[in-house]
């Protein structure tokens, strides 16, 4: 985030999920976000036309770039209704940029980029010790601005 004061981690997320909901709410979609104790599922949304409920993960960074740390649970969470949507906020009078990814590609990606990340030595040669840290980015853009994956196909 483009600005003097950095936010608190716990701030940053719920300021991820509330400018997700409101682009959700924005584009047709009900959206409820829920308690702070469900650790897996931000956003139930559901489009006003059909009815079809969708889970939302939604991640959040405020360095304005395309990076989020995720935990290893992201290799195994996946359904055809379960997505991510990682936010990058910027400055305070610009939008924040949405990316829209379906969990199966964000398994894909991590599990991926682990494996890669533990068979390559570090800086000064040493094995990397496995962690529950995984990381989602998407410096290509990708999945920026994909609210069209959020349809259901029936």
């Amino acid at each position: 985030m483009i600005n003097s004061e950095k936010l608190p981690n716990t701030l940053t997320g719920i300021a991820g999920e509330y400018f997700v909901a409101a682009e959700l709410s924005r584009r047709g979609f009900m959206a409820s976000i829920t308690l702070r104790n469900n650790d897996s599922v931000d956003i139930h949304a559901s489009k006003l036309s059909n009815n079809k409920i969708f889970s939302i993960q939604v991640k959040t960074n405020q360095s304005g770039n395309r990076d989020w740390i995720l935990s290893k649970k992201a290799e195994k969470k996946f359904s055809e209704n379960f997505f991510y949507i990682f936010v990058s906020l910027k400055g305070e009078t610009e939008r924040p940029e949405f990316f829209i990814v379906p969990s199966i590609k964000v398994a894909e990606y991590v599990t991926s980029n682990h494996a890669n990340w533990l068979a390559v030595p570090g800086k000064k040669g040493q094995v990397h010790n496995d962690s529950l840290v995984r990381k989602f980015s998407d410096r290509k853009c990708e999945y920026l601005e994909k609210w069209g994956l959020l349809s259901w196909k029936a």
